[in-house]
């Protein structure tokens, strides 16, 4: 009798560390959501970001070397928090994550040029309700998603092998494969990284807040990556542009 209650007892710290994770992880995702799409409006009505983001010339607008440099310092940043996360410390960890929103906010800056307002608007609202049944399907299935994650994992190098190359070729059959293919690899990997955080959560405690802080960074990292992703994509498929 004592076992089975002493059993039940650890069952529910498990299950309230998950909780306290997960809803961390959310919390902050949200948090940089929200930092991005504030940046981005902000830089929209600037006419200060217009002229550092972008090259005006007889072809029109092209991205400048300030935007190439915002690209490299986002990647910098995902690896960095990916790769250093055991290194740095809580604070560090979350200062890091914020510069990434604001710097991928000016980012989306271009997107928010390109369509409508209420079409962005539209295509979030779809993106947070199809984020959200995944992200739920995720955290309450039974099924394992390891090999599925992998096979996604293989799908977006792939992806990123395509846009590459496509950047040079310029072909738009190519970029519609691409996003049609991208909108299914980040759907899934929307589910799969929801169930790996929800295991990882069981192991992370959250009295050392140091520890703590910087594993639910990363895990906001992940599923704020998924989310931009997915959002471009529908956009691009579901957007009116201006």
């Amino acid at each position: 009798m004592n076992n089975y209650y002493g059993n039940d007892s650890i069952v529910e710290q498990v299950g309230t560390r998950v909780q306290t994770y997960m809803s961390h992880v959310y919390g902050w995702m949200t948090v940089g959501l929200v930092l991005s799409g504030l940046v981005a409006w902000y830089a929209l009505s600037s006419q200060q970001m217009d002229y550092l983001l972008f090259n005006t010339g007889l072809g029109g607008k092209s991205l400048s070397g300030f935007s190439w440099f915002l690209l490299i310092a986002e990647f910098g940043l995902v690896f960095a928090l990916s790769g250093m996360i055991n290194r740095l410390s809580g604070s560090m960890a979350t200062g890091l994550f914020c510069l990434f929103s604001v710097l991928n906010g000016l980012s989306l800056m271009p997107i928010f040029i390109t369509y409508t307002s209420s079409s962005i608007a539209s295509v979030f609202f779809i993106t947070a309700g199809m984020f959200g049944a995944l992200s739920f399907y995720g955290y309450s299935t039974k099924r394992d998603l390891s090999a599925i994650g992998r096979f996604l994992f293989m799908g977006l190098v792939g992806i990123v092998i395509a846009s590459i190359a496509n950047f040079f070729m310029k072909s738009a059959p190519m970029m519609w494969a691409i996003t049609y293919i991208s909108v299914f690899i980040f759907a899934g990997l929307t589910a799969y990284d929801t169930q790996k955080l929800k295991e990882f959560g069981m192991n992370v405690s959250s009295e050392d807040s140091n520890v703590f802080r910087r594993f639910v960074i990363l895990g906001s990292l992940t599923l704020y990556l998924d989310f931009i992703n997915l959002f471009i994509m529908l956009l691009r498929i579901l957007g009116d542009r201006r």
